[in-house]
């Protein structure tokens, strides 16, 4: 049951997670893009960083200070781990933030971790205990029945996104060029005259985006 409960709860924060970047985006860019990896309205990244907040950092609610620094840490953590799996995995650089200040290997930067730990502390001290408190009153067996159909659904969708994500790290192995520059280029022409919407979507949550291709070493 606590499974249900926590998985549900996982859901409401990559779903909160999906509403900033789209809102983002729209406030910089003027367009909607549906973010994420998924097709679905979520941002699981955002829902394992705040489940991971909510359980390693409530020690910290009564010090706002040392919970803000403690929720940046983690949360830069957890996006370093991510970015780097990714790009281990599928071959892609998904976001780079190396035209920033203060990056790490252009994975995680500070512009961006600064607003995380303020809304860290929103979800920490506003958000979990309306959370908790909804959770907590909805009947077991609707929760439960609840909790079943997400994770169906979630379930269809990371294996929907995953197939299209594997797309283009065959597309990417497919060409002979070294240059990565080249070969982003040519995977996402690849992509227009597809006209795929599913695979167009992912390349447009992902302008940074950029598949890797390592060179041959010379024998």
């Amino acid at each position: 049951m606590n499974f249900i409960k926590y998985f549900i709860i996982f859901i409401i924060y990559s779903l909160m997670g999906w509403f900033v970047e789209v809102g983002d985006t729209l406030f910089h860019e003027k367009k909607f893009v549906n973010r994420g990896f998924l097709i679905g309205p979520y941002c699981p990244i955002y829902g394992i960083a705040l489940l991971l907040v909510s359980w390693l950092l409530k020690n910290y609610i009564s010090k706002p200070v040392g919970l803000f620094v403690m929720s940046v840490t983690l949360c830069a953590i957890i996006e370093y781990i991510v970015s780097f799996i990714l790009e281990k995995l599928f071959k892609t650089r998904w976001w780079d933030y190396s035209h920033k200040k203060f990056n790490i290997n252009g994975r995680v930067c500070l512009e961006n971790l600064i607003p995380f730990g303020f809304g860290c502390m929103l979800v920490m001290y506003v958000i979990n205990p309306l959370i908790y408190k909804l959770v907590n009153i909805i009947p077991n067996n609707i929760l439960i029945i609840i909790g079943i159909i997400l994770l169906i659904i979630f379930i269809v969708d990371i294996c929907i996104s995953f197939k299209i994500i594997w797309k283009f790290k065959e597309m990417a192995q497919l060409v002979r060029k070294d240059n990565t520059e080249k070969v982003t280029e040519y995977v996402r022409k690849e992509v227009d005259e597809m006209n795929k919407s599913l695979y167009s979507r992912l390349i447009n949550s992902f302008p940074k985006l950029q598949v890797i291709k390592k060179k041959k070493k010379k024998k």
